[in-house]
């Protein structure tokens, strides 16, 4: 497999998109996380989402080319003014303001991301088996991070109801992760995942119910977008993405 079919390039770039805003999310808390620690945590783990988004959007342009992709086409795949062009969930766009959602997105999504990794790690595509392999080192420490940080707050009575209350307003957003993507079927049909990332979802929701200690309410998955609409924080989230871009056009990432 070189060039990659049109569905199997949907499929990548739902998964490089996630990364890229992920990534983008982690770095707007430096400087105001609540700690310094922190601040040093968050941009370490926004720089390892960044360059996990750069290794997937290079696969979705060149395949399983060897030759390095161009750097400005690269940046114009990741940094696309047109919403219509993206595929990213939800819980990647909105802004969280507050520590409890941020840290609790973090966990959230690091722990959706391991199974997404995992269905990959034995793609029919090499690039992208590779870049799991990779990605799922830097990924322990990522959910190490996460996991570290509920093991003392969530016990703490106002840290956890505070935690639990941000859950509450996330996961309806959070299980849009695993809405299907166009060219899902197309990509476990020829061996690129092993399977269609919503059959983890189960998995997902027994994590979560274990790791906050609540009853959860079923999900509700009765519309989903299949990552093609954009949520009302996806343009001011592009805007600050592209702040330099839009300065100097001749900059790359």
């Amino acid at each position: 497999m070189t060039g990659l079919s049109g569905g199997v390039r949907e499929f990548v770039l739902a998964f490089a998109d996630d990364e890229h805003l992920m990534g983008q999310q982690h770095t707007e808390w430096i400087g105001i996380a609540p700690f310094l620690e922190e601040d040093l945590a968050f941009s370490s783990i926004g720089q390892d989402e960044l360059g996990h988004a750069a290794t997937l959007y290079a696969i979705v342009l060149g395949g399983d080319s060897d030759e390095p992709v161009d750097d400005r086409q690269l940046d114009a795949l990741a940094f696309d003014p047109d919403p219509l062009r993206w595929r990213s969930a939800h819980l990647t766009e909105i802004r969280t303001d507050d520590w409890a959602h941020a840290l609790v997105r973090h966990w959230l999504y690091d722990t959706a991301e391991q199974l997404r990794w995992e269905l990959v790690a034995a793609s029919t595509l090499p690039a992208l088996a590779g870049a799991a392999a990779r990605a799922e080192r830097e990924e322990w420490f990522h959910r190490r991070h996460a996991d570290g940080l509920l093991d003392v707050l969530l016990p703490a009575p106002d840290a956890g109801e505070r935690l639990r209350a941000a859950l509450a307003d996330l996961l309806p957003v959070a299980v849009g992760l695993f809405d299907p993507v166009a060219g899902e079927v197309e990509a476990v049909a020829a061996g690129v995942t092993a399977a269609p990332f919503d059959t983890r979802m189960p998995e997902w929701i027994d994590r979560v119910r274990s790791r906050f200690d609540t009853d959860l309410p079923a999900a509700d998955r009765s519309a989903p977008t299949g990552r093609t609409t954009r949520s009302d924080a996806f343009g001011p989230l592009l805007s600050r993405m592209r702040e330099v871009l839009d300065l100097d056009p001749a900059a790359t990432w």
